[in-house]
């Protein structure tokens, strides 16, 4: 198995637009020197087209360029580049290819390669984000970011697509925005600090160290109001190093200074100590369990209408608080009751917590969500970048930031989970985190942790459930000595609790303060009877005896609805004023109102009020305050509208008529009244099955527009990919014509330059292309090409087998050549010879013609000049006198039958003499007056002198 790779592995991901990304990042790298590193490079490849990336990265850099092979083993100073096709993670220094699940649409293979490399090799993963569309990338930088690595994005003013720069930089996680042209220069800086020597603060443990960590806890808490300091320290370590590296300093003290002198280093030190990593459902084997055990558990023994507390605190960017109420709203469907369910999502982040509340995330987080739930519980927006939650499951949630440390936990919570959240905090922190839980859990409460975690040496507190997914339960026994406050003492259980979640009326104790007890006398004094409902008129608060205006309706138990408990005579006029009292949001009042109780009617006054509450849980919810009191005796009473039956404002006019005519009128009434019910009935019956085939339509519908919208969804995920391809491929072809451009523009340039002429032909002697040469012999214009060559008059004299040659060769595959005379009287080499593709493919012939006129005048003059040599020749070996041939240096070169004669020595003789230095007498050289102009060339006139030899013979010497 391959060892690990001890250099950093830079993740570079892009897709259109990245060709040219690619070229500005490679061109930055400095020439001079090796990066250290190694690049993968993640594209958006076509998988039905060859990629020619390899070959283009080639021109940019010095590096060695591969397209990966499974199994490949990454080196040093290399560049990798993803197959088309394939999906790529990378394991213990290697590069696996796996075969995609989808062959096109959201593949998301940027998140997958960058997630693997964050696995396998932490702080030495870097994730560089490009020029590209969508949101690929940005939860696997979110991956980079939680294992200590380092982030780059491509600046947008620069990105030719923006979508995946835009969704990567909207994280705020990314350190480095910057051209592509910058950013190598950058990567060998943060390189260098990072990994050139061990980390600078962890191996100074000292007190000098402790102190300037101190002053960074300070520095920490005085900026951002929390306090690290009891945080692991080797997590804390490990984010300053980190941020060290990206500002390249290399001392603890030098980077104090820096916190003190830049306030946004502090933020972004900060931002650094709660990265933290989530997603969807993730762990799918503990969110199994959860959902088939802990869920059913949590609405076991509740009735219909009862709460359902869940508190996940360190939510961070709220997907895992997501999960659950998208669990907890699927259960509620197939229970078919109505629950209350209110999921507080918590954290100390507020750029966290924003995102959380907006519940839209980049479309790559749904690799971990099921088709079914991601089309009932997520829309697409903005062309499929990004997916927004369901009002229906973002209703469930309440975010706010809270801060474990220092804040008051929530209570009475059903299920807690908090995962991935003690791991980065100390034992001691730990221990009260457990103490605190445990205090705000309800009997049998759930806690759910993640896989590295545990509760310790807290058995008496919590019972395990399931050891594998880190479920546990709660336990009754910790004692009040037994709860830790932080920075203060836990109080009570009870005073942890708002008012409004009592339903009986609260009795004053030793502990309440004077205020609280005035105010509670005064209420009791002042309001006999008060309810405190919720928008929907569940009961939170009863304040007095309420008795005689509410009880609980038949056949059902535990119902605390106040419009389903008002008594006869109540509930209309309750119903109407409390819709009027939402909508005005003021105080209503209605008098008068004829309440029934018992056996006779009393006399009521209503008034309904809204109420704003300062509740942690709930900030933001609406209540009213519904007040009922008995109207005073003189009162005059207001009859319900429609006089209903038992009305006593009758009584009166009963008095005047007898009892016969009462009864009759009564009876007549009645009927009418019946009848009026009747026909009543039969409409509303009408009415209700037309509704119901209306319903059944319409369901109908919304399954057929449903499955129509999925398969688009569907057409539009796989367009959107193929667009992506497609402009890579385009890039790719773009940069191809340019290069066959400017080879086409060498190729004109070299056959103009040559000045032979030189024409193509096709299977069918069709003229192809042709130099400009080519016109003085055969009379072409550039309309010409596709003509045959035949059709075309040609200069040539004597030459009329042109075309019987072409085919004989295109026929062979012999070359063939002549020469040729045209009307001009110019020559030239005719050579007719097979044009032969990079594939040894025929299509073709070549006909060049070379001219050759000044070499055969050329041949002519030497032939002419030879001839007149062979006539002196014959005349020297005729003549009588002495010739002699010498170089400049005086040496013989020819020797004729007169010197012979005249010297007495032979041919053979005079030529070793002249090997020797020795130069026969009256032969000498020629006179050093002469040398001089003969070695500039210069035309001389014959010279002419007398010599002696030693015989006495007088010779006379002429040199020409």
């Amino acid at each position: 198995m391959p060892q690990q790779s001890r250099f950093p592995i830079v993740g570079i991901g892009a897709s259109a637009g990245g060709l040219a990304a690619f070229e500005a990042f490679f061109g930055g790298m400095p020439k001079d020197s090796d990066p250290g590193m190694a690049f993968v490079i993640v594209q958006h490849l076509d998988p039905d087209h060859k990629s020619i990336l390899c070959e283009l990265i080639r021109r940019y850099t010095r590096m060695s360029v591969f397209q990966v092979e499974d199994g490949m083993v990454v080196q040093q100073n290399c560049t990798y580049i993803i197959p088309p096709g394939r999906d790529m993670a990378f394991l213990n220094g290697s590069l696996q290819l796996l075969t995609p699940t989808k062959p096109r649409g959201q593949r998301l293979s940027i998140d997958f390669f960058f997630r693997s490399l964050a696995l396998d090799q932490h702080e030495r993963a870097i994730g560089i984000v490009l020029s590209g569309t969508g949101s690929d990338g940005t939860m696997g930088l979110r991956a980079i970011k939680g294992e200590g690595g380092m982030i780059m994005a491509q600046s947008t003013d620069t990105a030719e697509f923006t979508g995946m720069p835009e969704s990567a930089i909207g994280t705020g996680l990314v350190d480095y925005v910057m051209p592509p042209t910058e950013m190598a220069v950058q990567l060998i800086r943060y390189t260098s600090h990072a990994f050139s020597e061990p980390l600078k603060t962890a191996t100074n443990k000292d007190k000098k160290f402790e102190n300037a960590l101190s002053k960074i806890f300070i520095l920490l808490r005085s900026n951002t109001s929390h306090d690290f300091s009891l945080y692991k320290p080797s997590t804390i370590i490990r984010r300053i190093d980190r941020r060290m590296a990206v500002n390249q300093i290399d001392a603890i003290d030098d980077y104090v200074l820096y916190l003190r002198q830049t306030p946004n280093e502090v933020e972004a030190l900060f931002r650094d100590l709660l990265i933290g990593v989530t997603s969807f459902f993730r762990d799918p084997e503990a969110f199994e369990i959860l959902e088939d055990q802990v869920i059913p558990k949590l609405f076991k023994g509740k009735p219909a209408g009862s709460s359902i507390r869940i508190w996940t605190p360190g939510c961070s960017t709220g997907e895992e608080a997501y999960s659950i109420a998208i669990l907890l709203m699927e259960h509620v469907e197939a229970l078919r009751q109505n629950y209350s369910v209110q999921v507080f999502a918590t954290d100390i982040d507020s750029h966290a917590i924003a995102t959380a509340r907006s519940g839209i995330y980049p479309a790559s987080m749904a690799a971990n969500i099921s088709p079914d739930r991601l089309a009932r519980f997520f829309t697409t927006e903005e062309d499929g970048r990004v997916c927004r939650i369901h009002k229906s499951i973002r209703n469930l949630l309440i975010f706010s930031e809270h801060d474990l440390i220092k804040d008051p936990p929530f209570s009475k919570l059903d299920l807690i989970s908090c995962r991935n959240l003690l791991i980065y905090m100390g034992p001691e922190l730990q221990k009260n985190l457990i103490r605190l839980f445990h205090y705000a859990l309800e009997p049998n409460g759930i806690l759910f942790l993640g896989t590295s975690e545990s509760i310790g040496d807290f058995d008496n507190l919590f019972a395990l459930y399931d050891r594998k997914s880190k479920l546990f339960q709660r336990k009754e026994g910790m004692r009040d000595d037994q709860r830790v406050g932080f920075g203060r003492t836990f109080p009570s259980r009870s005073s942890f609790l708002s008012p409004i979640v009592s339903k009986a009326a609260s009795v004053p104790h030793v502990s309440d303060s004077l205020r609280s007890t005035t105010e509670r006398a005064l209420l009791e004094r002042i309001v006999a009877a008060a309810a405190l409902v919720n928008a929907h008129g569940d009961i939170l608060y009863l304040h007095g005896r309420t008795g005689i205006f509410l009880e609980p309706p038949p056949g059902e138990s535990g119902v605390n609805n106040i419009f389903k408990m008002s008594r006869e005579g109540l509930r209309r006029d309750l119903t109407t004023t409390f819709h009027k009292a939402a909508e005005t949001k003021g105080v209503v009042d209605c008098r008068g109102l004829r309440v029934k109780t018992n056996s006779h009617f009393t006399t009521v006054n209503l008034a309904i009020c809204p109420v704003t509450t300062g509740s942690g849980a709930s900030p933001a919810a609406p209540f009213y305050l519904i007040v009922l009191e008995e109207a005073p005796p003189t009162a005059s009473p207001t009859p319900p509208p429609g006089g209903a039956v038992g009305d006593d404002s009758a009584s009166d006019v009963g008095s005047l008529v007898s009892p016969e005519a009462r009864i009759a009128s009564l009876k007549m009434e009645l009927r009418a009244n019946e009848e009026y019910l009747r026909t009543t009935i039969e409409e509303l019956g009408t009415f209700g099955e037309e509704l119901k085939s209306s319903n059944e339509e319409m369901q109908s519908i919304n399954e057929e527009l449903q499955s129509t919208n999925e398969e688009l969804e569907t057409s539009k995920e796989e367009l959107h990919s193929l667009n992506e391809e497609l402009a890579t491929v385009n890039a790719e072809l773009q940069v191809k014509v340019a290069d066959l451009s400017r080879v086409n523009n060498d190729m004109n340039n070299l056959l103009a330059g040559t000045g032979i002429a030189t024409v193509f032909v096709d299977h069918r002697l069709c003229i192809l292309r042709f130099t400009p040469t080519a016109n003085t012999i055969i009379n072409l214009i550039p309309s010409d090409v596709g003509r045959p060559v035949g059709h075309i008059v040609s200069n040539l004299v004597g030459y009329t087998t042109l075309l019987e040659d072409v085919q004989a060769v295109l026929d062979t595959l012999v070359p063939k050549q002549t020469e040729v005379r045209t009307i001009a009287g110019k020559s030239y080499t005719l050579r007719v010879k097979p044009y032969r593709t990079l594939e040894n493919a025929i299509e073709g012939a070549v006909i060049s013609f070379s001219d050759i006129t000044e070499h055969i005048r050329a041949e002519e003059t030497l032939r002419a000049e030879v001839a007149e040599l062979l006539r002196l020749a014959v005349v020297a070996r005729d003549v009588h006198d002495a010739i002699a041939v010498q170089d400049l240096d005086g040496r013989i070169l020819t020797w004729s039958p007169g010197a012979v004669r005249m010297y007495g020595w032979t041919e053979a003789e005079a030529l070793e003499m002249n090997a020797r230095d020795r130069i026969p007498d009256g032969v000498s050289e020629v006179p050093l007056t002469m040398r001089p102009h003969l070695s500039e060339g210069k035309d001389l006139e014959p010279f002419r002198t007398r010599r002696v030899t030693k015989e006495g013979k007088i010779l006379d010497v002429s040199i020409l």
